[in-house]
This record gives C-alpha cells, structure tokens and sequence, in this order.
C-alpha cells in the first residue's frame, strides 16, 4: 500500500474540517468540523504506523488516546451548547460572542459606569 493515498484523503479531510471551523457559524457544525480534523490526524496515525511497520504500534496506540479525547470534548462541547441554546435561544457563534452577564442599576446605568459622585450621596 503506498502512504500517498490515506495522506491524500487525511489532508483533505483535514482541509474541509478547516474550512467548517473558519465558515460555519452553527457550534454544532464546527463541533463536527472539529471531528473531522481529529479524523484526519487519527488516519495518518496509522497510514503511518502501517508505512514503518512499527513494532509497538504507536501510532494506533496514540490513535485510541485521540479517539477518547475527542469523544469526552463532543460530549462536553455538545452539553455547553446545549445549555446555552437553552439560555439564549440560539446557537449562533456570533451572537454568543457577549454571554457575559452586566450587572446594572435600577436606573438601567451599568453599576461600573456610575459616577462616584452619586455613590457618596446614595450612602451618605
């Protein structure tokens, strides 16, 4: 078996993962881009343990290790985004950009925006 062939199909899995992470603004659809980089560096994993003929086979080794990985971070990484879909009522990566909560005053005027003028007063 020559190693140009999985080398080939591993960069272009790789190649189209890059692109679903760069272009897609779903979490999901780039938590599945993600997987499918991880797929490409686990099919040179053992394109290459194969092409050496290594006695210790550590590259399907290292291939198991990336495939635990990857399944504990789509299994968190799918938890997340669920909650926050729960919360904001999307999924859209542009629009979780500012998920950090302000707090405000009653009068609607961020409470680190406040003079410190009208904070002597209030407790004086």
């Amino acid at each position: 078996m020559h190693l140009a062939y999985p080398a080939v199909l591993a960069a272009l899995l790789f190649c189209v993962g890059l692109y679903g992470v760069l272009a897609r603004r779903n979490a999901i659809l780039v938590l599945m881009s993600v997987e499918l980089m991880l797929n490409a560096v686990n099919l040179n994993l053992v394109a290459f343990d194969v092409w050496l003929r290594d006695t210790l086979h550590a590259g399907q080794a290292l291939t198991l290790f990336t495939i635990a990985i990857a399944a504990a971070e789509i299994g968190i990484g799918l938890a997340i985004i669920l909650m926050v879909h729960r919360n904001k009522g999307t999924s859209d990566i542009d629009r979780l950009r500012d998920t950090a909560e302000h707090d405000e005053s009653p009068d609607g005027v961020p409470a680190d925006e406040t003079p410190t003028g009208e904070k002597a007063e209030a407790t004086a």
